[in-house]
């Protein structure tokens, strides 16, 4: 039955930058089934303050599952986005497509996390206070350190700091939509769903700003331990959702043992990599403290405003085996972009369904989650 509880307004500090990056456009696969389920009603206060007490002193219960992730801007084909590169997705290549993500979870310090390709595999893999990073088509496994969180424990899953060519997982989408959702929006409770054969709540969070490209995002929460088994975002105007990660199948069953067992094999490469920050403790550079990105406005109508690479560092920015080719795909963004001028300046727009994208001639780059018109005013 449709939930009737009335909207709500949370008041929490701002963050949408990592929401406007993954909204994308593209059609749904992971589908509702069987019929409506039957939940508790639960309003949207009950449900956020259930929600932030879980999160803050509940422990994830064991369970492996599937997860996919399906993205796409809309874009024309473009360098750095037809899939991912040679070891990996790239963290460019996640904007496009469909991602399976396998993941087992025995405890705190005990998970894996699988991206699965058609030859190779990518894997983080946590078994106490050994952390590796295995990627399989490099042949390279990067030992990792996993410090001790505030309080004397491990860093819980998922960390904040995976690999930017994993996935997200639904949780870690969920923990950045309800940062994004300050006084600028209005969060309800919409009809119970069923995700991965599970009963679930859907909380609805509606930005209230004409700027914004979102219509809303959906958080599925699980019935029972309320653990988000699905994000999705939907554009204005668009009947399907623009971006979805949430899992395919699940299992809330104690992972077997091998699972997190891993040694590098004969002949891998092995190197040390940098510490994992415990969890809650991301690292951040204040905007414009070295490279002069900063961003303008707040809430949903967020604006990144960043300097383009000069000619003369396009040798620096050239596809490794690790990431995307950038002038490259800022090249191939420009030919498919359409010249604009205005009191600002002129330069090129590219605009899909979720982001506006603007190239201005004086050599800066503006994106977000916003109309045109707002990035024109972010760059005055």
């Amino acid at each position: 039955m449709a939930k009737k509880a009335r909207v709500v307004r949370w008041g929490i500090p701002v963050a949408a930058a990592a929401v406007v990056a993954a909204a994308v456009g593209a059609g749904p696969v992971i589908a509702s089934v069987g019929g409506e389920p039957s939940l508790p009603d639960r309003t949207a206060e009950q449900l956020l303050a259930d929600v932030a007490r879980t999160w803050q002193h509940g422990p994830m219960p064991q369970m492996s599952g599937t997860i996919v992730e399906t993205a796409s801007l809309g874009l024309p084909a473009l360098p750095g986005l037809s899939g991912p590169g040679p070891s990996g997705a790239s963290p460019v290549s996640l904007l496009s497509g469909s991602h399976q993500l396998k993941i087992w979870y025995a405890g705190e310090n005990r998970f894996r996390i699988m991206l699965p390709g058609e030859m190779s595999e990518t894997d983080l893999i946590a078994d106490g206070d050994k952390v590796w990073l295995w990627d399989s088509a490099a042949n390279k496994a990067t030992r990792l350190t996993a410090p001790a969180a505030p309080g004397g424990t491990a860093s819980p899953f998922p960390l904040p700091s995976r690999p930017a060519s994993l996935p997200a997982t639904p949780e870690q989408a969920a923990r950045e939509v309800l940062k994004a959702a300050g006084t600028d929006t209005a969060i309800s409770v919409g009809d119970d769903v069923t995700v991965a054969g599970r009963g679930a709540y859907q909380l609805v969070l509606t930005p209230k700003s004409s700027d914004s490209l979102v219509r809303d995002v959906r958080v599925a929460l699980d019935g029972e331990t309320l653990m988000p088994l699905r994000v999705q975002v939907y554009a204005k105007g668009a009947a399907e959702p623009a971006f979805e990660v949430g899992f395919e199948t699940l299992s809330f069953t104690s992972p077997a043992p091998e699972n997190f067992a891993f040694t590098p094999p004969p002949g891998a490469k092995v190197e040390q990599g940098v510490d994992v920050p415990a969890a809650g403790r991301r690292p951040e550079t204040a905007p414009g403290a070295h490279d002069g990105t900063r961003v303008v406005g707040s809430g949903w109508d967020r604006v990144l405003v960043a300097p383009l690479p000069a000619a003369t560092d396009e040798k620096r920015n050239e596809r490794k085996d690790d990431g995307p080719d950038v002038a490259a795909l800022l090249g191939g963004v420009r030919s498919a972009a359409t010249p604009v001028s205005g009191e600002w300046g002129s330069g090129r727009l590219l605009r899909t369904k979720v982001v506006s994208i603007l190239l201005t001639d004086d050599g800066r780059l503006l994106a977000g989650a916003v109309t045109p018109d707002a990035l024109y005013r972010a760059a005055r």
